[in-house]
């Protein structure tokens, strides 16, 4: 280990006690800085905060618009005319709780997950949160642990932090001491330890992560799609309303209260208010129910975009195997002595004092106190998933020394030397084989991989995950390829996809094209890449996201932080490198890779179901815009108060709409969100505006005498509900019993609503005479035939 003097490197000033790299701050350097407020305080928020969630439902575009029209109506109307306000407050306050809950989880799953880095104070080192680190601190470091501030190397033992993330480079740089490390890099390969320079929202990555807030539903395509929708929808209301004021206003000579009830009746169910509320909330049940499952959603788009997925890239290391291994046999080559080789081996283990799966293995067979003897480290070379090997110099209890590496045979060999036959026979048994090499060259020689002399071969079996199995079967079945990317021996990643049932071409990431074009191509035609770099694995899912693959990739280790960035749903192991854990979008905090169909479950539920209930609101709004259009052009009364759409709202949109919404849906998330809702929304709409229109002009036909109005209204009504019940139905399909009893309940709580005397008052329906309901009802089923064939007509004729 290479040690910083602290009067070369360090500020002299220090205003309490002298720092030592070795021991770090003492208690009294510790609390004056706590004094200063030079503390790590910048607030890692999971989640928005409680007034954030009150503001985003309470403070909207279309409540400003429905608060301002409750507001009137409770001084010109009955109570049951303002019945949609307390329906908005109701949402509203569903929405809240609901994504409180949502908050109380996520909050309570980060701390679960939260990086705890290792802080030297007064000579010991123990484990702090990132909020305890103070300015000055001494920080230790190894593979896959993030840079959490600013600050200066003091220690480094073969220290290579990648900075990739923050300056695109893709190559590890070596630090030495006195080099600076920036906050927001990880270490790649060895260790060390820095100083603290710049702490709190000094830091460069907090900086960086200021303005961002992990619970966000930015880039999703579905929220995205509906503030689209309602953008177009806020320009088609204000011009309709206002010719809807003017001509009740002014064209109609009616008494004032009834006029305004009568517009804001037109006017109220143009909003489809309850469609933001219900993404919100089934958002935040994803969430909850996620969070159940030890799944936690750094971004909630994740839970979409991972229903969005069609290729899995998977690291097998940590996902398809467990991390642990064991060492199954020793095989020395060219009669080298077994007891000699155990030897070097304990030696190995014991110089690298962050030893990763493999080393660990080894170590765990051939403890350096048993075999070692004498034997010390003059120098370490730690593993690197570029290099794929790692190395000691040692010097034996005699005096001999000699530089030792431990890494993949096909890596460190020549193409014909006679071991690799012995190492492919391994592989294919979908056993890891590692080689003990000594070099000829120095330790820090940039070629000293170069004509070793193999001495033995180290045998070790992979742990499958029991649950493996059965999540690669269930992608298969959801019609999603699997592609798995390792570091390993093709053949052996190969044996142990097939143990696992997972079939298609192997092959080694070294002959793969470095042209995308082409490298896509190839992608296409394998399943198991072996021997691949981190930088191809960013490459590779950079080449199926040019196909047009929706890409999400697993990993635990350092080497897959490039990838996981890049892909479109990052998902990380709890247990893996804080790296990972950092730039995933999907942290699985049991570790277990088979929560992840149910993440896919749940976003394909989300997305799949909104889609549903969408066309439900929009055929609402679009139908209140042509009645109120036509209303103007005919010169005529609005035919609704807000009472009677507020109980057609409530019986064929909201209530069945929030069952709908948290339905199981297994279908997979289909693009072009806008397009497939309007498609069905604007002919449902037109249709049902079109025949309600006609029954009321009847009824106007028809009824005479000072109950005119009333009767026309009901007669109106009657059709609207039936062509809007049976949207519903459609909606609805396929078909399960729930499904139908939610259909059924909804239409006997009309019926009901039409023979009992005292609802009939409440909400001005009173069906008169016989020929004229019958005819509503006639209408209403021309109207329902013309909307089934239409919409079939339209998936034919425009398929998404």
């Amino acid at each position: 280990m290479t040690h910083l003097d602290a009067d070369d490197r360090l500020d002299p000033a220090d205003p309490v006690d002298t720092l030592s790299p070795a021991t770090g701050l003492t208690a009294a350097g510790v609390a004056e800085r706590v004094a200063r407020g030079q503390v790590n305080d910048v607030p890692v928020r999971s989640s928005r905060s409680l007034a954030d969630i009150v503001r985003a439902n309470v403070f909207t575009r279309f409540n400003a618009i429905i608060g301002v029209l409750w507001f009137i109506m409770l001084f010109v109307a009955p109570i049951q005319d303002s019945l949609f306000g307390f329906v908005i407050l109701a949402n509203t306050g569903i929405g809240i709780v609901q994504e409180w809950r949502a908050k109380k989880t996520l909050d309570s799953l980060a701390l679960i997950g939260e990086v705890r880095p290792t802080v030297r104070r007064e000579g010991k080192a123990a484990e702090v949160s990132t909020s305890e680190i103070v300015l000055d601190d001494v920080i230790e470091i190894g593979p896959g642990d993030k840079v959490v501030v600013d600050g200066v190397c003091v220690e480094a033992d073969g220290l290579e932090i990648d900075e990739s993330l923050l300056t695109g480079e893709a190559d590890p740089v070596v630090k030495q001491p006195g080099d600076q490390v920036m906050s927001g890099s990880f270490v790649a390969a060895g260790g060390g330890a820095f100083r603290a320079t710049k702490v709190g929202r000094e830091a460069y990555a907090a900086q960086l992560a200021e303005e961002a807030s992990r619970f966000t539903l930015v880039q999703s395509e579905l929220r995205s799609g509906i503030s689209t929708i309602l953008k177009y929808v806020t320009w088609m209301m204000v011009p309709t309303a206002i010719g809807l004021i003017l001509s009740q206003l002014v064209a109609k000579d009616d008494e004032l209260d009834d006029s305004i009830a009568r517009t804001v009746g037109g006017i109220v169910p143009m909003v489809p208010e309850g469609l933001v509320l219900l993404t919100s909330v089934a958002f935040a049940i994803g969430v909850i129910r996620l969070g159940r499952k030890q799944c936690l959603v750094q971004e909630l788009p994740a839970i979409e975009g991972l229903a969005r997925v069609d290729t899995v890239c998977l690291d097998k290391t940590g996902t398809l195997t467990e991390g642990g291994m064991d060492v199954t046999g020793l095989r020395p080559l060219d009669g080298a002595d077994e007891d000699y080789v155990r030897a070097v081996l304990g030696a190995l283990g014991g110089s690298d004092p962050r030893p990763n799966a493999s080393l660990q293995a080894i170590i765990d067979a051939y403890p350096a106190a048993e075999v070692a003897g004498d034997w010390r480290c003059t120098g370490s070379l730690p593993f690197s998933s570029a290099r794929k090997y790692s190395g000691a110099a040692l010097v034996e209890g005699g005096g001999a020394s000699g530089t030792w590496l431990l890494g993949a045979p096909d890596v460190l060999l020549a193409e014909d030397d006679p071991a690799l036959a012995e190492t492919t026979r391994l592989n294919e048994q979908g056993l890891r084989v590692l080689l003990l090499a000594r070099a000829a060259r120095d330790l820090d020689d940039p070629s000293v991989a170069e004509g070793v002399t193999p001495t033995a071969l180290v045998v070790l079996e992979q742990r499958l995950r029991p649950d493996a199995a059965d999540t690669l079967r269930y992608f298969a079945d959801q019609d999603v390829r699997a592609k798995v990317i390792s570091g390993d021996n093709a053949v052996s990643v190969g044996a142990v996809a097939a143990k696992l049932g997972l079939s298609g071409a192997t092959v080694d990431a070294r002959r793969l094209p470095a042209e995308r074009e082409e490298m896509a191509e190839a992608l296409d035609g394998g399943t198991v890449f072996g021997r691949v770099t981190p930088q191809q694995k960013r490459d590779m899912v950079g080449a199926l996201q040019s196909r047009g693959h929706t890409v999400a990739m697993t990993g635990d280790g350092v080497n897959d932080v490039l990838a996981l960035k890049d892909s479109d749903i990052g998902v990380a192991m709890g247990s893996g490198a804080e790296a990972t854990r950092a730039v995933a979008q999907i942290v699985l905090l049991n570790n277990s890779f088979a929560t992840l169909p149910s993440v896919v479950a749940e976003g394909r539920r989300v997305i799949g179901n909104i889609t549903r209930v969408a066309t439900l609101f929009l055929v609402k709004t679009v139908y209140s815009v042509l009645l109120a259009i036509l209303v103007v052009c005919s010169q005529v009364e609005y035919p609704f108060l807000p009472r009677h759409l507020t109980l057609l709202s409530t019986l064929t949109i909201g209530v069945p709409a929030f069952f709908l919404a948290l339905a199981p849906n297994k279908e997979r998330a289909q693009p072009h969100f806008v397009r497939r809702v309007m498609r069905y929304a604007i002919p449902g709409g037109v249709l049902a505006g079109a025949a309600t229109f006609t029954t009321y002009l009847v009824a106007r036909q028809h009824y005479s005498g000072p109950g005119a109005l009333d009767a026309e209204t009901s007669a109106a009504t009657l059709t609207l509900f039936l062509i809007s019940m049976w949207v519903l139905a459609i909606i609805a399909r396929p078909y399960t019993w729930w499904r139908v009893a939610l259909v059924a309940t909804m239409g006997l709580g009309f019926v009901v609503v039409l023979a009992v005397p005292w609802l009939q008052d409440f909400f001005a329906l009173k069906l008169v005479g016989v020929t004229m309901p019958w005819t509503a009802v006639g209408i209403a089923v021309v109207g329902a035939g013309l909307l089934e064939l239409t919409w079939k007509w339209v998936d034919r004729r425009f398929p998404v």
